[in-house]
């Protein structure tokens, strides 16, 4: 059985007087809205490169996005009559 969907993302960048960079994502599922945010600051003593705070602000802000997708998913799947074990257990043996 094959599934295709679309999933919008739409990223906000602001940039401050005072080298800082904030990065807003936000995934529409279409039925579903999540959004991440990141936040970059330049060290004084450096250089105020704009691309730089973009891409990390960004990528902090697409890694708090993947962690609440993860979580999503994660309480999606234990909601599920017959849920799995944890995957994140390494041995046979209960810890």
């Amino acid at each position: 059985m094959s599934h295709t969907g679309e999933w919008k993302v739409r990223l906000h960048l602001f940039e401050e007087d005072d080298g800082t960079t904030r990065a807003h994502v936000v995934l529409d599922t279409g039925t579903t809205e999540l959004s991440g945010n990141g936040t970059a600051h330049c060290h004084p003593a450096d250089t105020n490169v704009p691309e730089i705070g973009d891409e990390l602000a960004t990528g902090r802000a697409m890694n708090d996005l993947a962690r609440q997708l993860l979580s999503t998913a994660d309480r999606d799947i234990r909601g599920m009559a017959g849920a799995r074990p944890d995957v994140r257990q390494t041995s046979g043996w209960p810890v």
